[in-house]
């Protein structure tokens, strides 16, 4: 019988041990291969990222939460057809951005998730937002790549295996997110058990609360194994269900690292292979066609007042 895995006390994994000789990155490896198969979540410390970025941008998430309500709801994600922008609510507020290209118009016979491609919404009143939204998206697929690699070593696998689907057009997402203080009866806030997207997901987060359950570490991002890993390895790696509870407000920054929209993420080729349990898909199997219909679903099911407004066609009917 399988256990969800406790979150009371995640394994914390220090990625500069990477650069300091080869005991310490076995040792590395050994500590990744554990609690990316047997949790699927882990804090990150070395990672590089100075406290001054990542204070910069926990500041500018709160500057965006702090302005009137009608400046938020002008950037509603409704306006947008390529699923930027605000999303209000009582147990959650997010503002949603990805890398900032020209708007997509798929024409006849082009895949419709190009439509995942364009510009994003910025509030004019915080001029620095876009400047250091956009700089974490860049200094934190770095991160990601750089963890991804030594996650792919730690279980045998090539470590640049999936390097072709990453680079210059991989589909990386930032969401700037906050909870409302709960109203002390456990349903005034939070997020139900969910999986994350993508390869890897790394969560910066305040001292407001913990994710999931755990109150964070100084300086370390939250790591979730993503349900593209979970499937490339038939299941042994644990893209585990995780969820957002507790009494205080809270902002958090969670980062998705992912690849190309047009990538076909191939199954990992790694020597425990025999020792996965099966990949069991809740909806689609994130492997089966090009890595953008996934997303596109995932976008299409979270969010149906934009599909409603802006692609009606891509709509199943009822």
């Amino acid at each position: 019988m399988t256990h969800p895995p406790s979150y009371d006390h995640l394994p914390i994994i220090d990625l500069s041990a990477a650069d300091r000789g080869p005991q310490a990155r076995a040792l590395l490896h050994a500590q990744l291969h554990s609690a990316a198969h047997d949790v699927g979540s882990f804090q990150l410390v070395g990672h590089g990222v100075p406290r001054a970025e990542r204070e910069a941008l926990l500041t500018a998430t709160r500057a965006f939460f702090a302005l009137p309500e009608a400046g938020r709801l002008a950037l509603d994600k409704v306006n947008s057809p390529h699923f930027r922008g605000y999303t209000g609510g009582d147990r959650r507020e997010q503002f949603d951005i990805g890398p900032e290209r020209p708007a997509c118009v798929p024409g006849p016979g082009e895949p419709a998730y190009g439509w995942l491609e364009g510009p994003n919404q910025w509030p004019a009143a915080l001029p620095a937002l876009p400047t250091a939204a956009l700089a974490w998206i860049d200094r934190l697929s770095g991160v990601a790549r750089r963890l991804l690699r030594e996650l792919l070593t730690a279980i045998g696998a090539p470590a640049g295996f999936y390097d072709p689907v990453l680079g210059d057009r991989a589909h990386p997402r930032l969401r700037l997110v906050r909870h409302p203080r709960s109203a002390g009866d456990g349903t005034g806030r939070g997020v139900g058990a969910h999986q994350d997207r993508g390869f890897l997901t790394l969560l910066l987060q305040d001292t407001g609360g913990g994710f999931p359950d755990v109150l964070p570490l100084d300086g370390a991002f939250v790591v979730s194994v993503g349900d593209l890993l979970e499937a490339a390895t038939d299941g042994y790696l644990i893209a585990a269900d995780h969820r957002l509870t507790g009494p205080t407000e809270r902002v958090c920054v969670p980062f998705s690292c992912a690849p190309r929209l047009d990538a076909r993420v191939a199954p990992l080729p790694f020597p425990y292979a025999g020792a996965a349990p099966g990949f069991t898909a809740a909806t689609d199997d994130p492997l089966r066609a090009e890595y953008g219909h996934h997303a596109l679903k995932g976008e299409l099911r979270a969010h149906p007042q934009v599909a409603r407004r802006h692609h009606g066609s891509l709509l199943t009917p009822a």
